[in-house]
């Protein structure tokens, strides 16, 4: 039998005269440990406010001046209301040449991995052999990457979560502001599901942690769910990585809105070849999407009154100076993740013999852009 050692008042802080069986209760009662892999923008909003929230995190991240800052300072997070400005002094934070002091510590619970695309394989294995027999790893990406982690994990042990309509960005280390704003009753922005559709407890422990950040919900389809995302990103990062336009300018702009109009239906018709049921994309629906990219005039009026900043069916709640991921990476001198958006969804398309040729054209453009062969402007896609 189990020595008693919680006092009336449930308290959980060790004692030195604790017996191993009071220390493995006491660590029981203390809930799971977190990891976040890749402490960038959405990393670090996520993490960050599971932190502020009380869960026990530890941050990870391969940018010394990031770690550094978060430690002096704390990490920084803002939003478009008062109310969502935080510094969260409270979260664990380890460099990559520290993750080693893992080893001497309880197991992880659920790692959150939040890399680019491109490196997704070798953060999921330098995670995995901290991770505790019933650990799991959730893929907090853009793109399709449960495949990926489970090449390196085990399909048993992924689980999949799709951040929509977050949009976050690192401006300085250790400062994260969202610009758009939340989701509440109106949207919901993240998704949790299985790779095999089952609603799990895992999956209700993950979706009650970022509910507590945002609106949330289990799915049964993750990955309808996943090419909804792709969908979205592919009508808007590639866009404003070519032209070097924010969010909004870019809807504004009536041949740059077609352009990703056009973007968003040849997705459309990929994905239902694939057999995948697109989940609604933001506000618009797939088939009215697809229909408007194909010259159906009523389906074009409606998706460009929903997209055109400013109208009725869009009071534009993003901030003006809102730029996708990859129009940051860009800016920053990164390397995008375009053959992971646009030229997996040309790819897919070819496979599967629905041509998706404005996403091989896009994919072409930023890759000459983020190779500095050509200036970032809105003459590249016609604008």
């Amino acid at each position: 039998m189990r020595p008693t050692c919680i006092s009336p008042r449930f308290s959980i802080r060790p004692s030195r005269r604790s017996s191993p069986g009071c220390r493995q209760l006491e660590e029981d009662i203390m809930g799971k440990r977190i990891a976040v892999v890749g402490v960038g923008a959405l990393g670090g909003y996520v993490g960050g406010w599971l932190a502020h929230t009380g869960e026990d995190v530890t941050l990870i991240d391969f940018w010394p001046e990031n770690i550094e800052a978060i430690r002096s300072r704390g990490l920084e997070l803002d939003g478009v209301t008062p109310e969502e400005k935080v510094t969260v002094k409270n979260a664990k934070t380890m460099h990559l040449t520290e993750m080693q002091d893992l080893s001497r510590q309880k197991p992880i619970d659920i790692a959150f991995v939040s890399m680019k695309s491109y490196d997704t394989e070798w953060a999921t294995a330098l995670i995995k052999q901290y991770l505790a027999p019933d650990g799991f790893v959730v893929s907090l990406q853009n793109c399709l990457n449960e495949e990926r982690i489970a090449g390196v994990v085990g399909w048993g042990k992924t689980v999949g979560m799709v951040a929509s309509l977050i949009s976050v960005d690192m401006f300085e280390p250790a400062r994260i502001r969202r610009t758009v704003a939340k989701g509440g009753d109106k949207h919901t922005v993240f998704r949790v599901g299985e790779v095999h559709g089952r609603i799990t407890s895992r999956v209700e422990e993950l979706r009650d942690m970022v509910g507590r950040i945002d609106s949330a919900k289990t799915t049964t389809n993750l990955w309808g769910e996943r090419w909804s995302k792709l969908c979205q990103n592919g009508m808007k990062n590639g866009v404003s990585a070519a032209t070097g336009l924010t969010g909004s300018d870019c809807d504004r702009n009536d041949t740059i809105r077609r352009f990703a109009i056009k973007l968003g239906g040849e997705a459309v018709r990929v994905g239902q070849a694939l057999g995948y049921h697109i989940e609604k994309i933001g506000k618009l629906e797939p088939e009215t999407l697809a229909k408007a990219s194909e010259g159906d005039k009523t389906a074009l009026d409606e998706i460009e009154t929903i997209m055109r900043p400013g109208s009725n069916t869009n009071p534009n709640p993003r901030a003006d100076i809102q730029r996708p991921s990859m129009a940051q990476d860009i800016r920053k001198g990164r390397r995008t993740e375009i053959e992971f958006m646009n030229g997996y969804i040309a790819d897919r398309g070819t496979y599967i013999g629905v041509p998706a040729p404005t996403h091989a054209k896009l994919t072409e453009i930023v890759k000459k852009v983020e190779r500095q062969e050509v200036k970032a402007a809105p003459a590249l896609l016609g604008g």
